[in-house]
């Protein structure tokens, strides 16, 4: 048994590793992480996560001789960051469950895991929730009804209370279904292929292949993958998804073709392909089964009409494009002039998109929350206000002489517009906080030319071309 344990959670920290550095190449500079229990302990690379994941900047200690209590620091600022974030469900906040600053400084192999897999959940994971609720697949419908959010999966190890590792395995549970599902309808039912579960229906290849066969059947011949190997349908299925679909490679034959392969490794690798590609089949008798299903989903999943359904999401994949131009022109090559002028292209498109969502981002339901398909266009819109704010500072802060001092100065103010004012139990605390900010706002009151002085600088460089 501790055999077994101890290969899952080595195939665990291989692909967990991967899936990292899969976005950690977005981060300005690009990042790597060569060994996870190590490279995790200072906290930098996780908040480098952090950010990429959520278009966010958050504080972090950096420098050759970081101490411990800097590691925790930095670790303790990525936890309460992920504490504070909201279920896209009911608004909850995610708990985090026998996970403390202290065990992953120390690089405590279980507890690592644990936190990955939390944030793999919440920022991998709730896309293909919520999709297939968005489409009809009726195996969410538990998940609407329980009082249930967005929780960490600690490792077994961990021994988390009964009731809170209830509550944990019951979200789980439906995640879990939820994808099985997906596979089922989208890839496997073409072929008559028989998915359980995420591990031994998984070892031959075949279900990766139907996958991948959904997406673009003119790679896989379907015959001849009956006929192959288990490690060579599995060594081309997974290269067929990196060259051909773009889906990073996070899993190698060897880590699946075993008796019991890993659970979390496969659905991190399998949300993958619906992330990337939501709906490979688009077919008349697709559309008539989510007609069916329509009596079993929630109901608030259903209470914006279907023509403004449709347009919010084409406004959604508008904003998923616009986001990843946006992160291309960011990091091309060219001089301060080029990059103020394509800066301000997309904020010209930015802006005239502005005009339609604000609209049909208005709550269509009487408790005020958002519909599914509101709260997807909303985190895209986010993420994209959020790049274009990062680039505008960067700009800024890298004008010559003493417009970039100025530039420095905006990054500052921008960063503590955008803090949040906790509420403290103890009113005399939320006092002082109250008071720091007014004290950094009258700072900032000082220099009441310096938005225009940004402007006029942007206009002037743009003149030059």
């Amino acid at each position: 048994m501790a055999t077994l344990r101890d290969e899952q959670e080595a195939v665990q920290k291989r692909t967990f590793t991967k899936w990292i550095n899969s976005h950690l190449a977005k981060h300005k500079p690009p990042l790597e992480v060569n060994d996870l229990f190590e490279d995790i302990k200072d906290g930098v690379k996780l908040l480098a996560l952090l950010e990429v994941l959520s278009g966010q900047r958050l504080p972090c200690e950096q420098g050759r001789q970081l101490k411990r209590i800097h590691w925790v620091s930095n670790i303790g600022t990525a936890l309460k960051f992920l504490e504070g974030r909201k279920s896209v469900y009911r608004g909850s906040p995610i708990k985090l469950v026998n996970i403390h600053a202290t065990d992953i400084a120390d690089g405590r192999p279980s507890i690592v895991l644990g936190l990955i897999w939390t944030i793999i959940l919440y920022f991998q994971t709730k896309y293909f929730l919520l999709h297939i609720l968005i489409h009809n697949l009726p195996a969410l419908q538990a998940l609407s009804n329980s009082n249930s959010s967005v929780e960490s999966i600690p490792n077994s190890e961990t021994g988390s209370p009964p009731m809170k590792r209830k509550v944990v395995n019951k979200f789980q549970g439906n995640a879990k279904k939820a994808l099985l599902r997906w596979v089922q309808c989208t890839a496997a039912k073409y072929h008559g292929i028989e998915v359980k579960d995420f591990g031994p229906s998984w070892r031959d290849g075949v279900a990766f292949q139907t996958v991948v066969h959904a997406i673009r059947p003119d790679l896989v011949d379907m015959e001849v993958v009956r006929r192959r190997s288990n490690k060579e349908n599995l060594e081309e299925a997974f290269a067929l998804a990196e060259n051909e679909l773009g889906i990073p490679r996070l899993l190698d034959p060897e880590d699946v073709d075993v008796d019991k392969p890993d659970e979390k490794s496969i659905m991190t690798y399998v949300a993958q392909f619906l992330k990337h590609y939501p709906n490979p089949h688009h077919s008349e008798t697709d559309g008539q089964q989510d007609e069916l299903l329509l009596g079993s989903i929630p109901t608030f999943a259903l209470s914006v009409p279907r023509e403004e359904r449709k347009m919010l999401r084409e406004l959604k994949v508008f904003l998923d494009q616009l986001e990843r131009d946006v992160l291309r022109a960011q990091g091309a090559e060219g001089n301060l002039t080029d990059k103020y002028q394509a800066f301000k292209s997309f904020r010209v498109q930015y802006e005239m998109k502005k005009k339609q969502t604000d609209p049909l981002l208005q709550p269509v339901n009487k408790d005020g929350k958002l519909s599914v398909d509101q709260a997807l266009v909303k985190q895209a819109w986010d993420r994209v206000s959020a790049r274009l704010l990062d680039w505008h500072i960067h700009l800024d802060k890298s004008l010559p002489g003493p417009l970039g001092v100025i530039g420095a100065w905006l990054h500052r103010a921008e960063m503590a517009l955008r803090e949040d004012i906790p509420i403290q139990h103890a009113h005399e605390e939320t006092a002082n906080v109250l008071h720091r900010k007014l004290e950094q706002h009258k700072t900032i009151s000082c220099f009441p030319f310096c938005s225009r002085l940004s402007l006029k600088a942007t206009d002037f460089l743009s003149s030059m071309r």
